[in-house]
């Protein structure tokens, strides 16, 4: 039967994975190998797909996908045997006490002043950015859904000025399946840290290990990291460091991140190796009784085979050789193997698929999990179900269940939008919009009695004050959304959101791992863009890019609320969520549109793991919002305040440098005159209106600073209720800020990135104008 066919609870042992590619390697990578046990543990509320409970971790798959894994059902799950002693309590050793991994110490250490470089690798959502932060004091972004982190960070350890860390995105194995995980491999191959910090979720040993064993292929100093060892211990787990130790051949250190546990030894193991270069003693796994020893004498062949073009190619050769095996068509062309020896491998692979009855890369997989399951057997206490995943499993029944999952989502937006824009946010605005309105009026009044030069008194009160300070006005709006989002991150639930949201994108030719960019859209399209690294497919990643600036951005809230305030007052939560969803109905649109031009094809296979549910912490939220805030105030005394400048001086002078005292005579006037022609059929003729959009392409925050100094908070007397229906929708669809196409240009390049500003603006006026010429007939 297939995996397909299994009914919720019911457990079976893959018998073949069917498949073929960078899919079915990465399949293997996670642990779906033949002789594995797999658990259904639920459906989507649509569904599809479904999640799977394999080597001791939650996984998502499509059906489709599941349909092509065979399986032989088991009426009840094998109870593996576990060590004699129910716990471990030997001492770790310390430096150079015991420990078989100091055989290969070199003897010279590397000279002063050498700096000891670090990639630190690991499994997505194993806690590496935690660590990253607790090593050099960084404060980067934490969140509890995999893909975080998706380009490299740098920094030198606390305390070490001579040492350089680089945290990598999560990487499942050394086959990347996904353009951050390729940013993981190219840095260990081709940057040759001096050492590897291999971080592992103690509570996944299984599925974490399978990376470690890979790493110690690459024959580089490394130090294991075993994270969460709190939450094994804390429900009755233990494992044996030393017996840990002795099987891999490298230091393993237990540690805490988030508690800032075993961090100290960590460092001390760390500059050892780094400093000593102590490589790993062992990078053999093969059990030679294997099936009469069939992979080991498969690898040890292809070593002797390519070993000169491995040293040539600054390859590890037993990592060469692996990778050969199983086809690594990167490390293949690295080899440049000639025509003979290309015939000779495969004749040993061939050789290698007919002893062992398996295909290369399954064999391969089935090798190193073969020695995780001896390592777990020897070292590892298992602990009890975690209390984090019995909470987990509650919370999912209603977040996730059949009936109850959509209406929970929409419960959850609905509640964010409204505490946002009607009670929390709305609040604080006003409060802080007080503050600066005081403000004002005290510098005016200071301005006037000091007898200060008309010019400089009107760029101050109506260039600075009401520009900047009408945006300033909605930053608290900005960071009680970002607050709301940054929970749901945190807590895991965004997660969740992928996996039932999954067969609604599939529809528009997305996956669900598309809904976590998306979300982050509506906070800030520059982060979203970025985020889009963690979607393993080029088509998808394209896709998701240029559907992002369809996801209202908080830097567009300023714009609503202004002209909600002046033209809808008690309508604003009715409006805002009206936009929201009218940015969501068009990004759909489009999306079937690119479906069937752009970009044809199926959306990427959704092969996804479910962190458990965990409380946000309160210093990774308030450092998330305090950035976000910087940022903002950053852009509102740089971006805007140099935008209002520019803005104020251009309306306020002629061509010949004269002031004028009336604004249609200067600068502004004539420039942006010559575009209002454009926006005429939008009933957005009026060229200070066109000149606050062109200034928001800078940052759209400044749309209303330019507003509030061109009509001097009289907006009212120069648009009617329609004209400003049209410029709202305009503002929410038209060309991202410079921010975001730097970002889109970095990602994709500069021809999509200015096709996205003038598709963007094409799709913006075609809006507006429905809306005005449906308006005027109504």
């Amino acid at each position: 039967m297939t995996l397909r066919e299994l009914k919720i609870g019911e457990s079976a042992v893959v018998t073949q994975l069917g498949g073929e590619g960078a899919l079915r390697q990465h399949f293997l990578d996670m642990g779906m190998i033949p002789g594995a046990e797999v658990t259904v543990q639920k459906m989507a509320p649509m569904g599809d797909p479904m999640e799977l409970k394999i080597h001791g971790y939650e996984l998502t798959l499509r059906l489709a996908d599941a349909e092509k894994i065979q399986v032989e059902k088991i009426s009840e799950k094998r109870e593996h045997p576990l060590p004699e002693k129910k716990h471990f309590k030997r001492e770790h050793p310390g430096l150079g006490e015991g420990g078989k991994y100091h055989e290969k110490s070199s003897e010279h250490p590397l000279p002063d002043g050498t700096v000891l470089t670090y990639a630190l690798v690991g499994n997505q959502n194993c806690g590496k950015t935690t660590l990253f932060n607790q090593l050099t004091g960084s404060n980067q972004h934490v969140g509890n859904f995999p893909g975080v982190t998706v380009d490299r960070k740098d920094g030198a350890i606390k305390g070490h000025p001579e040492t350089l860390v680089t945290d990598l995105p999560g990487i499942y194995s050394m086959s990347p399946y996904s353009s951050e995980e390729i940013v993981s491999r190219n840095f260990v191959l081709n940057e040759m840290p001096k050492a590897i910090i291999n971080i592992v979720d103690a509570t996944n040993i299984e599925r974490n290990l399978y990376l470690t064993m890979q790493l110690l292929e690459m024959n580089i100093p490394m130090v294991v990291a075993l994270n969460m060892m709190d939450e094994v211990t804390g429900n009755s787990g233990s494992i044996d460091i030393n017996g840990m130790e002795a099987l891999l051949g490298v230091p393993v250190i237990p540690i805490s991140a988030a508690k800032n546990e075993g961090v100290d030894e960590l460092v001390r193991h760390a500059l050892h190796i780094a400093k000593y270069q102590e490589r790993p003693t062992r990078q053999d796994f093969c059990d030679e009784n294997d099936y009469d020893g069939a992979v080991h004498r498969c690898i040890h062949a292809v070593i002797h085979l390519i070993e000169d073009h491995a040293r040539r190619a600054k390859l590890p050769v037993r990592f060469a050789a692996s990778k050969a095996i199983e086809g690594d068509s990167l490390i293949l062309e690295q080899l440049a193997l000639d025509q003979n020896e290309k015939e000779m491998l495969e004749h040993i692979v061939l050789q290698l698929e007919k002893e062992r009855g398996l295909d290369r890369n399954a064999a391969i997989a089935d090798m190193r999990f073969s020695f995780i399951e001896k390592v777990c057997r020897q070292t590892v206490v298992k602990p009890k179900e975690s209390k984090e995943h019995i909470r987990s499993q509650k919370i999912d029944r209603i977040l996730t269940g059949k009936y109850t999952a959509i209406p929970c989502f929409v419960g959850i937006m609905v509640a964010v939008f409204y505490l946002t824009f009607n009670v929390i946010g709305a609040c604080l605005q006003d409060l802080l919009a007080l503050g600066i309105d005081a403000l004002t009026k005290v510098t005016d009044h200071v301005l006037t009695a000091a007898n200060v030069n008309p010019a400089i008194h009107g760029l101050v009160i109506d260039g600075i004050f009401s520009g900047v300070g009408s945006v300033l006005s909605f930053l608290p709006v900005i960071v009680t959304l970002f607050f709301f989002l940054s929970l749901m991150e945190d807590s895991g639930y965004i997660a969740r959101v992928a996996f039932f949201m999954d067969k609604l994108l599939r529809k528009i030719g997305l996956s669900g791992r598309s809904i976590v960019p998306m979300l982050i859209g509506f906070g800030c399209t520059v982060p979203a863009v970025m985020s889009t690294r963690t979607l393993p497919s080029e088509r998808d990643r394209k896709m998701t890019i240029l559907l992002t600036p369809f996801m209202s951005c908080s830097a567009k809230l300023p714009i609503y609320a202004f002209f909600v305030n002046a033209f809808f007052p008690g309508r604003g939560g009715l409006i805002m969520a009206g936009l929201y969803i009218l940015g969501i109905v068009m990004g759909v649109l489009i999306a079937l549109f690119y479906k069937g031009t752009l970009f044809k094809g199926e959306a990427v296979p959704f092969v996804m793991e479910l962190p458990n549910y965990r409380l946000p912490g309160f210093k990774n939220v308030s450092q998330l919002l305090w950035e976000k805030a910087k940022d903002f105030l950053q852009r509102a005394f740089s971006v805007i305040l140099i935008a209002t400048v520019v803005v104020w001086f251009l309306q306020s002078f002629d061509l010949h440098l004269n002031m004028v005292t009336d604004s249609q005579n200067s600068i502004l006037a004539t420039i942006a005159g010559m575009i209002a022609p454009l926006f005429q059929p939008l009933g957005l003729g009026d060229w200070r209106i066109c000149t606050s959009l062109i200034s928001g392409f800078m940052a759209k925050e400044s749309v209303v600073s330019t507003l509030e100094i061109l009509f001097a908070g009289n907006v009212n007397t120069a648009l009617s209720t329609l004209s400003a229906a049209s410029l709202l929708v305009f503002s929410l669809l038209y060309t991202p800020c410079v921010a975001a196409i730097a970002s889109i240009k970095r990602e994709l390049g500069q021809r999509w990135a200015i096709g996205v500003v003038v598709w963007q603006c094409v799709i913006a006026w075609l809006a507006a104008f429905a809306v005005h010429l449906i308006g005027s007939f109504l």
